[in-house]
């Protein structure tokens, strides 16, 4: 063995030496043909189940299977035959919940009615398996006087007595006459309704076809039949509630009434015209002829002040008052024609004659009278506007006086419009009453009531019975029986199949060898149960080898476990084989893995054995961890025949130069923090880092069988040299052959 972390040592002479005095000459290789037994051993031992083994059972115990098949068929026949038929009739009933227009409500007739939802549907068949409406169709159809509905009358039979008396079914005779109709009435009726849909199905069973026929169309009638009673109940008891509080309403309207008349004679607060009270018109009157009054008086003053304008500039008067007065006109009229005689005059007469001065004297004094004119009718206009500014004082004083006792009268105003409102509330409640009663009264008098719902198909006698049905009840006890007796069959012979392997978990792997006669010289095979191929062994040396080997590794397995923390990391090592390394590290830590979380590493990737022993033997391994193409969870593997878990170095053509990668150490870290113990299969660690294989680490040393002693001293001191905290060495390693025995010891 050559150690990569010894070339730095300085006794590298010695331990080579030592090294080349421990190869093992090769042994010759022995061929022989497995013999049957073990081979059988073997595939009984590899858990697979044998199917041509058990095609031969079920065909070598086919009366097993046959016989009670035939048997269940024909009792079966023999049952159904003798079983009552039962005939079924369905009718279907919509609930559509629309009434008639013209007996809907006023208030109703301009809305739609909302549709009914899943809930009223389920409520209404809830109705329909009311015992109101059985007791009703009870009674209707006369179905307490049928034996078929009532069992005492036909008598109980020894079989049904004992099941009431063993308690499996109830006592007939200790139930009333109703109740047991009752009973079997609701055991023949089924009533559901249709998914996604407002039809209810009433299906009712029978032995008679008419009988059930007429019982399903009686349910449908009586359903309808008693949603009539209930809506005219309801309307009888809706106008015998309002009659009462309508008498109670025209009294409370009545005394509101009273009152608020008694508070408006009181308070004075008479209405008048328009709904307003008295003081409130008359205050809106005075406030219309006080803008009347102050128009009168602008307008007068205006006049007046225009003409006397008009005089005292001397401009001629063109005012509507004195162009329309009587007098002005003809004085008009009369200036005109003395200007049309002057003017005619002063054509042939001077300025000086006579007649011109008389026609000129007469125009001024028609001049004068016009303007005297014009002034008493604007003092006269004056006298109208303060007349009106009178007027418009009196009635300022009059609104004044009103508005003051509007301001009194206001909390009494407020009183009164409660009372108004309490009386108009009272009034309108008793208008709804009325009219409401008025509809319940006119639906109480009506005979026939709307109702929710209406029959859409009613039920036919049948012919076909649908009870029971005698094809699919033979077939499935037929195929149930036929499985049922295959299956105790398989059963047995798989049992039988895995009793050998029961055995070979508690027997040692010796006994095998022990069967075949001491005196024959010829080298047995033997199937490694780990490895898979055969291997030389004489029966003589493997007894003493055994005992040897797996005493020595139980012990250090127990000294290991002792350890505790100290014995987590254990590296196993050597000169021997690769094998022969891998089985001894296998062993070792199955023993441990009895009582603590064991994981084995595979470093050396020499051998199969640890794909051979591992449930997945495909699964990736350390090398595609550090590539990142796998993680912890589908690197680690478990054992077949233990609860030891595995890691292999890699999947077949991996590059070993990733196991020197220090990520392995970090890895390595952490299966020692999720695990009791790990074991480094270091194989010979020929190209392994030292400080992946010796930090914090134990080493187990599996040597081959002709190391020398002094050789076997040598290398434990140079292993405590390097760093391990503690070398143990075997005295020889496991065989392929032998290796058998730890997992029948784990797995016992």
């Amino acid at each position: 063995m050559r150690l990569a972390f010894w070339r730095a040592g300085k006794d590298k002479a010695v331990i080579e030496r030592a090294v080349s005095k421990s190869k093992p000459e090769a042994a010759p290789k022995v061929q022989a043909k497995p013999a049957p037994v073990v081979a059988k051993q073997a595939q009984v031992e590899s858990g697979d189940i044998d199917l041509h083994g058990l095609g031969a059972a079920l065909a070598r115990k086919r009366g097993w299977i046959i016989v009670p098949t035939v048997l269940v068929l024909v009792a079966s026949v023999v049952a159904i035959n003798l079983v009552t038929p039962r005939y079924k009739s369905e009718s279907r009933i919509l609930i559509d919940g629309r009434e008639n227009v013209f007996l809907r409500p006023n208030s109703d007739r301009t809305e739609e009615r909302q549709a009914l939802d899943a809930e009223a549907v389920t409520s209404q068949v809830q109705l329909v398996l009311s015992r109101d409406l059985a007791r009703e169709i009870i009674k209707k159809n006369k179905l307490a006087e049928r034996p078929e509905f009532d069992p005492v009358l036909q008598g109980i039979s020894p079989l049904k007595s004992l099941a009431a008396l063993v308690g499996i079914a109830r006592d007939p005779f200790s139930m009333t006459p109703e109740e047991r109709v009752l009973d079997a009435y609701y055991e023949r009726l089924q009533a559901y309704a249709v998914d996604k849909s407002r039809v209810i199905v009433v299906e009712f069973q029978s032995a008679d076809p008419e009988l059930a026929a007429r019982v399903a169309n009686s349910i449908a009638d009586v359903y309808l039949v008693l949603q009539q009673g209930v809506r005219q109940e309801q309307a009888k008891n809706a106008s015998q509630w309002l009659a009462g509080e309508i008498e109670n309403l025209r009294k409370k309207v009545s005394e509101a009434e009273g009152r608020v008349e008694d508070f408006r004679s009181k308070s004075s607060l008479f209405v008048g015209t328009n709904n307003t009270t008295l003081s409130n018109q008359q205050m809106g009157e005075i406030n219309t002829q006080l803008n009347n009054a102050r128009s009168i008086k602008a307008d007068a003053e205006s006049k007046a002040r225009l003409i006397r304008e008009m005089l005292q500039s001397g401009k001629p008067i063109e005012a509507s008052e004195v162009v329309n007065s009587e007098l002005m006109r003809r004085l008009s009229e009369q200036r005109v024609t003395l200007r049309a005689q002057l003017a005619e005059q002063s054509s042939t007469l001077l300025g000086n004659h006579p007649r011109i001065k008389e026609l000129k004297a007469q125009l001024g004094d028609l001049d004068n009278q016009i303007r005297d004119e014009a002034a008493k009718i604007s003092r006269s206009l004056e006298s109208d506007a303060r007349i009106a500014s009178g007027r418009v004082d009196g009635l300022t004083a009059s609104l004044e006086q009103l508005k003051k006792q509007a301001a009194s009268t206001n909390g009494q105003d407020v009183q009164l419009r409660a009372l108004e409102r309490e009386a108009k509330a009272q009034r309108d409640l008793l208008e709804t009453y009325l009219a409401k009663y008025r509809e319940a009264n006119t639906r109480e008098t009506i005979d026939t009531a709307p109702t929710d719902g209406r029959i859409i198909s009613r039920a036919i006698v049948s012919n076909t019975p649908a009870y029971p049905k005698k094809l699919p009840i033979v077939l499935i006890a037929t195929i149930a029986t036929l499985l049922l007796s295959s299956g105790v069959v398989v059963t047995g012979e798989l049992l039988r199949q895995t009793a050998p392997r029961a055995v070979a978990a508690v027997l040692p792997s010796r006994a095998t060898v022990r069967q075949e006669p001491a005196a024959e010289p010829v080298v047995e095979p033997r199937v490694d149960p780990v490895v898979g191929e055969p291997g030389p062994l004489q029966p003589a040396m493997a007894a003493e080898a055994e005992m040897t080997e797996f005493a020595e590794i139980e012990q250090l397995a127990e000294s290991l476990r002792a350890a505790g923390a100290a014995a987590k990391k254990i590296t196993v090592l050597g000169t021997a084989a690769g094998d022969s390394i891998t089985l001894s590290a296998l062993t070792l830590a199955r023993h441990l893995a009895r009582d603590a979380r064991v994981v084995v590493v595979d470093l050396a990737a020499s051998s199969p054995t640890i794909a051979a022993v591992a449930v997945d033997a495909s699964a990736p391994g350390l090398a595609e961890l550090m590539q990142g193409e796998a993680s912890f969870a589908q690197v680690i593997t478990r054992d077949k025949l233990s609860r030891l878990h595995l890691v292999m170095a890699g999947r077949p053509g991996f590059d070993r130069s990733l196991l020197q990668s220090p990520r392995v150490t970090l890895a390595i870290d952490a299966l020692l923090r999720a695990y009791d113990h790990v074991l480094l299969d270091a194989g010979g660690a020929s190209d392994l880092p030292a400080e992946l294989l010796t930090a914090d680490a134990r080493a187990v040393v599996v040597p081959d069988a002709s190391m020398a002693q002094d050789a076997r001293t040598l290398m434990c001191e140079q292993l405590r040299a390097v760093g391990f905290s503690d070398v143990t060495m075997l005295s020889r390693p496991v065989q392929p052959s032998n290796a058998m025995d730890a997992p029948r010891v784990v797995a016992a």
